[in-house]
């Protein structure tokens, strides 16, 4: 089987007429892209084939000289439960339809039933069996809590057991066909997840990364799908889209979360039919890559107020997958600032500065809206303008302090009294109180950064604690 061959699993047709078995492969080939198929002439043979070839899907003629269809069904459904069995006969009989799927058929069809519902029966039996397989693979993955290629992760660094979760996750799905969600805010590494599920891919193309946030419909339809000669005033020579240069690989569509609704409709289509049709061209293509999509946006409020389709929600969610924010994995501050340490250092040419034993401390009392790409940026600053071997924390505290009042400004999002709402308010005291454990437990005991979190002199600090103690 070649690397692009789909399904994973083969398909096999069972008919003793040769011709309309040539048939029906080209038409599932041409109509839904399934490559992946087996003929067989010999009603005989089909248990072979199905054990020797791990066979998932068989489309079965009931009317057969040597072994009758319903024989066949029966041992399949005895033998290999796994296995959809589609019947496709030759007489439209109802009894005959009813009691081949109390034996455990899939479907039937009759052959000289439309095309298109024949193969939308078979794209439904091959979706079904993708997700069971996908299923049971994910779940002795996640059980077996071990990375079999850790070193697809190597860009994301981290100790997070949150993270190597993801990690988990992603391996196990990496091979699946069907779409890949990634959420997250911005700056947590979406784009290096998308790498390292291409790279797990086993997929020979490339990964081809598209940012859609700002495109309107028109250029979002000629970027993905391309265009003929012709097809627009300007389009003097035809060009590929980018769906056809990550044909055996992975489309990568990064900020799906601001696509305008005309766009999402386009993007429904082509997951629905798995085909698309270049500006100016009444010939269609097949998607041929992987799709992974990437948002820092709330896909569920968007979805409430209508300003994302539901049906592309669920299209898309079949996979899904949430980085979590810097804010929620601080485990990870040490090891993240020795890596930018050493990445700055080499970009700048100067030797790698020692950081501050307390520098983890302070930066783990602030929340990093901008996540590992802000502290990546802070950490490159503080380098460039350090002196001597011990990397100085005043860099840090000015860029928290610009980052407090960029979060405190009435243009922020979010910030609200944390005191509304609730029907009995505390004292003074009591809110006092809790802030102060609260701070303490941020800076992780330290009175020098828990004062400057509270805004006030350390010596005030220390004052209140001796009187609640």
């Amino acid at each position: 089987m070649s690397a692009t061959a789909y399904p994973a699993f083969p398909v096999l047709l069972v008919d003793d007429e040769v011709a309309w078995l040539r048939s029906l492969r080209y038409t599932l080939q041409r109509a839904a892209g399934v490559t992946n198929v087996l003929l067989c002439e010999d009603g005989r043979e089909v248990l072979g084939l199905v054990a020797r070839y791990d066979v998932g899907l068989v489309l079965l003629d009931l009317t057969m000289p040597s072994l009758s269809g319903e024989e066949i069904l029966a041992r399949l459904s005895a033998e290999h439960p796994a296995v959809a069995v589609i019947v496709i006969s030759g007489l439209n009989q109802v009894e005959t339809a009813v009691r081949c799927v109390k034996a455990g058929a899939f479907d039937y069809f009759v052959k000289t039933a439309e095309e298109d519902r024949i193969v939308a029966g078979v794209v439904r039996a091959i979706r079904m069996l993708e997700l069971q397989r996908e299923n049971r693979d994910v779940a002795a993955h996640l059980l077996s809590g071990t990375l079999q290629h850790p070193e697809a992760f190597a860009g994301l660094v981290t100790r997070s057991r949150a993270m190597q979760t993801v990690f988990a996750y992603v391996e196990a799905v990496a091979r699946s066909p069907q779409p890949l969600l990634v959420t997250g805010e911005s700056g947590t590494g979406k784009e290096l997840l998308a790498r390292a599920a291409h790279a797990l891919s086993g997929r020979p193309g490339p990964l081809v990364t598209v940012n859609v946030a700002g495109l309107d419909d028109a250029v979002f339809a000629d970027t993905l799908f391309g265009h003929v000669r012709g097809a627009y005033t300007g389009a003097e020579q035809p060009r590929r889209g980018m769906i056809e240069e990550a044909a055996g690989g992975t489309l990568f569509l990064d900020e799906i979360g601001d696509l305008s609704i005309p766009s999402q409709v386009k993007l429904l289509r082509l997951t629905q039919e798995g085909e698309y049709f270049p500006l100016g061209s009444d010939r269609p293509k097949r998607l041929q890559a992987r799709l992974l999509v990437a948002t820092h946006q709330d896909l569920d409020a968007r979805q409430a107020d209508g300003s994302f389709r539901r049906d592309l929600y669920h299209r898309l969610h079949t996979h899904h997958v949430r980085i979590p924010p810097l804010r929620e994995r601080k485990e990870d501050l040490p090891l993240l600032i020795e890596h930018f340490l050493e990445e700055a250092a080499r970009e700048l040419g100067k030797r790698k500065p020692t950081a501050p034993r307390q520098l983890p401390q302070l930066l783990a009392t602030y929340a990093f809206p901008g996540n590992v790409r802000e502290l990546r940026a802070m950490v490159l600053d503080a380098v460039s303008r350090h002196q001597g071997s011990i990397l100085s924390m005043e860099t840090f505290r000015e860029a928290i302090e610009k980052g407090r009042d960029v979060a405190a400004s009435p243009a922020a999002s979010g910030r609200r009294n944390p005191f509304s709402g609730l029907d009995d308010l505390p004292t003074f005291r009591e809110a006092y109180d809790l802030l102060l454990e609260e701070a303490l437990a941020r800076s992780q005991g330290n009175q020098t950064l828990a004062a400057r979190l509270l805004g006030v002199t350390q010596s005030a600090l220390s004052k209140r604690l001796n009187k609640a103690r």
